[in-house]
């Protein structure tokens, strides 16, 4: 069975979500790439919890609202969306930018969330680190430079015709204004992390060159009840680059949490 896709209006703003499974809820945020396709992890999740896979505010299918500004805008947008869609006990899983509002939205409220997975998330600063830039790259070196396995990197599609190339200059645009300055990152998060009272699963490839792995510990460091789970061989798209191990990572957290 395919998965389903609805059109959901949370602050007046139109959103494409995409949903299979049954079970738990399950809310996966995605990265800058924005959500065009399911993936296959998302089905080896579906077959235990109920995914719900939202395309952002600014991303893709969905409106660009007027009041867009920030994370912590799309942090309280989650929160109205738990609430429109009579979620509770929810999984929250973000990656990469989308691990950011994920960890922004879990300090500021996590009474309706079960457990946090956060995968190679943005949102902090650790000195010393050096970030990689993807606004620097070119099309070529970011897709070089998100594996650790090249032969992914090549095979992963192009866009095809002018929609679908307008829908990635949308979603580089919308990642730009979100993270452009500080460079993906919010300079009081950190202040605030020890409030996420849930569960918390860090997840991080080992030759991430976007965010380095060495930013795993600083995370598992300020969120009290977390656990750091490197991915070897893998780069900053662990769900991607090694679905069927990160999907037991996940799948064995959430029950071991339980």
């Amino acid at each position: 069975m395919a998965h389903t896709e609805t059109i959901e209006t949370v602050a007046d703003c139109r959103i494409r979500v995409m949903r299979k499974g049954k079970g738990e809820p399950l809310l996966f945020l995605h990265g800058a790439s924005g959500a065009g396709r399911w993936l296959p992890f998302m089905e080896m999740l579906s077959e235990r919890y109920d995914v719900i896979v939202p395309e952002h505010p600014g991303f893709g299918g969905s409106d660009t609202p007027e009041w867009l500004d920030t994370v912590g805008d799309l942090a309280y947008f989650y929160l109205d969306l738990i609430d429109h869609l009579g979620l509770d006990g929810v999984h929250l899983v973000g990656t990469s930018i989308c691990g950011w509002i994920a960890a922004e939205l879990a300090t500021r409220s996590c009474e309706k969330i079960k457990t946090l997975t956060l995968v190679a998330p943005a949102g902090i600063h650790v000195k010393g680190l050096k970030k990689g830039d993807m606004f620097m790259w070119s099309p070529e070196e970011l897709a070089q430079n998100l594996f650790h396995n090249q032969e992914i990197a090549k095979a992963m599609p192009q866009p095809g015709n002018e929609e679908e190339l307008l829908v990635v200059l949308k979603n580089q645009l919308m990642t730009a204004k979100l993270g452009w300055q500080p460079r993906f990152y919010n300079p009081h998060l950190r202040k605030w992390l020890h409030r996420v009272d849930v569960p918390t699963l860090i997840v991080w490839g080992d030759d991430d060159k976007l965010i380095p792995a060495g930013y795993g510990p600083a995370y598992r460091d300020l969120i009290p009840n977390s656990e750091l789970e490197i991915i070897s061989e893998c780069g900053h798209l662990p769900h991607v680059e090694k679905a069927q191990e990160f999907t037991s990572k996940v799948v064995n957290f959430i029950q071991g949490a339980a």
